[in-house]
């Protein structure tokens, strides 16, 4: 199932990456290029283990610290009510 944010949540491309506005606190989150790419990965439908695929594929970075930065970045939207 493909990662849905809040109805109250809006999004904006940047030149590094993501910003999110929760519209209900008034509270900004930018995301790396790191975090963009696991967000595409989850809202176009994969699931966390093709996030960690993608970046892995996408950046120099190893596969544990690359599944721990999925794990952390998921539970953390999910902790501020982000995700729908």
């Amino acid at each position: 199932m493909a990662l849905r944010f809040a109805t109250d949540v809006s999004t904006a491309q940047t030149d590094y990456g993501t910003v999110l506005l929760d519209e209900r606190s008034g509270q900004y989150w930018e995301l790396n290029p790191v975090a963009t790419l696991i967000v595409e990965t989850l809202r176009a439908g994969g699931d966390e283990a093709a996030a960690t695929d993608a970046v892995v594929a996408e950046f120099d970075i190893d596969r544990e610290r690359a599944q721990r930065d999925v794990t952390q970045l998921v539970a953390e939207m999910r902790a501020s009510g982000l995700i729908a």
